[in-house]
């Protein structure tokens, strides 16, 4: 069982010496701003902008439905929020607001 420590103990070692060297590029040893950044270019060769594909999503970007709206107007009277979260939000906007 000892054995089996020291080896797990020693290989532990191993790779932390390994995994720690100094990067024979940054002579310093540390990071600089300029490393970090990457070009524009770069960027959008794996980040993509998904792109709206019908004027029914430009459309819903800029009005909410009505259940949408009644939902937010439930969420910013806090009487209505606790008691969505008890009894449901069907229960709660009607009785604060009447009609569903």
């Amino acid at each position: 069982m000892r054995s089996l420590l020291a080896l797990l103990v020693v290989s532990l070692a191993l790779a932390a010496l390994c995994c720690c060297e100094k990067d024979p590029k940054e002579p310093s040893g540390s990071l600089s701003a300029d490393s970090i950044k990457i070009k524009k270019e770069v960027a959008n060769a794996f980040v993509k902008r998904r792109k709206r594909a019908s004027p029914y999503e430009w459309y819903l970007e800029y009005y909410k439905s009505p259940m949408e709206q009644m939902h937010e107007r439930c969420e910013n009277y806090p009487p209505c929020d606790y008691l969505s979260d008890q009894v449901g939000f069907a229960l709660a906007y009607n009785r604060f607001f009447g009609r569903y």
